[in-house]
């Protein structure tokens, strides 16, 4: 890069991580970006609904003021309904790129568009989710045409926008794990045996999280203890983790979770149907975060299609049954868990750390003339 920059980034929320999957790799890529010497800030409403639901759990404010606490180095500047465009024009100004991430409202993409055209920055729309396959009539309004290009957290994802939209400039750029953040603990306390952070999923994954975690769990026990961390789980999964056996732990901040990994002795990738049929080859940020904290990891199946990892990195199981086999494997074989850990743990350190999302969006932002 020829100079330092000054970037902005819209986010729906980096504070909050309430039902939010996506401000965990954007706090690690934001805070990686300004390491580099950029000057980053990112921007989000004052109040809206993850910042709304943290606050309405009982130890959400302490999980608010962790986080302002772990991401002190971060710029993160608050709006309100009240903003008018002159005050956005005079805090863009001077901004080479401004990245707004896609759990956004269509209003903020049009004032950007308008505020590029007048002020010259390079405008990227950044998506890190499933809405542009499984909705795409939600985004007619946001003028994806416009921008100067898109960065897609997966090729299926980049071929959706090329086609679907007819976007030009699309680059990939996958999650990655905050290692300044998710790296292996020592000294933790033994919890259960088995655990898993994830949400129930509105009916995305309500049989896969049946038969590759609840039936093999409730095979497993009582050797062996399973207990799930999330959201939304509706009173039918409740009932379900009471009727295999499974301990039910609630909302888990993130950044408790490589203490809870450390606890453990493996934990399992359970993907949302979108991503093992239109969006093959996109794994859960869950991965590289679990991958990165060095504890073993079975999925349940997907493809991956761009080859992010080894076989050797994690197991995949292609049907309950393996699922059940391969808890059972690594439960019982310290060494052999050890060393897939140690594999996992590799790979995300050679591959996949914000570290690397860092310098490639770099690298984008050479291409379109930074």
């Amino acid at each position: 890069m020829p100079r330092k920059l000054r970037i902005a980034y819209f986010a729906h929320t980096l504070r909050s991580d309430w039902n939010n999957g996506n401000a965990h790799f954007l706090r690690g890529l934001v805070r990686a970006l300004r390491a580099d010497g950029h000057e980053v800030t990112a921007y989000e409403p004052e109040s809206e609904w993850s910042i709304q639901n943290l606050r309405a759990e009982d130890h959400g404010q302490a999980s608010l003021d962790r986080f302002m606490e772990t991401y002190a180095d971060l710029d993160i500047q608050t709006y309100g309904p009240e903003e008018t465009e002159e005050l956005w024009r005079e805090r863009l100004r001077g901004t080479q790129f401004v990245l707004l991430h896609e759990w956004n409202p269509p209003l903020l993409a049009q004032l950007l568009l308008k505020l590029r055209d007048e002020l010259g920055f390079k405008l990227l729309f950044h998506d890190t989710h499933h809405r542009a396959s499984s909705s795409p009539e939600s985004f007619a309004v946001l003028g994806l045409e416009r921008f100067d290009g898109v960065l897609a957290f997966g090729a299926a994802l980049q071929t959706i926008y090329r086609e679907r939209f007819g976007v030009r400039n699309v680059w990939v750029l996958h999650e990655a794990a905050d290692t300044t953040v998710f790296r292996p603990m020592a000294d933790v306390a033994r919890g259960a045996e088995i655990v898993w952070i994830g949400n129930w999923g509105e009916g995305e994954r309500t049989e896969e999280i049946r038969g590759y975690l609840l039936e093999p769990a409730a095979k497993l026990a009582p050797a062996f203890r399973t207990k799930i961390y999330g959201v939304r789980y509706p009173e039918e999964g409740h009932e379900a983790l009471r009727a295999h056996g499974v301990e039910y732990g609630g909302y888990l901040p993130n950044l408790d979770a490589p203490r809870v990994y450390a606890s453990a002795r493996l934990t399992v990738h359970i993907p949302r149907q979108q991503y093992t049929k239109a969006m093959t080859g996109i794994p859960t940020i869950r991965v590289f975060e679990a991958l990165a904290c060095g504890i073993p990891l079975v999925s349940a199946p997907w493809q991956d299609t761009e080859g992010l990892f080894r076989s050797e990195d994690f197991y995949m199981a292609n049907a309950p049954a393996d699922m059940e086999q391969a808890m059972r494997r690594l439960l019982e074989s310290p060494a052999l868990a050890a060393e897939q850990a140690r594999r996992g743990r590799e790979t995300v350190l050679a591959r996949h750390t914000c570290e690397h999302r860092a310098a490639e969006l770099a690298g984008i932002f050479e291409e379109l003339g930074a």
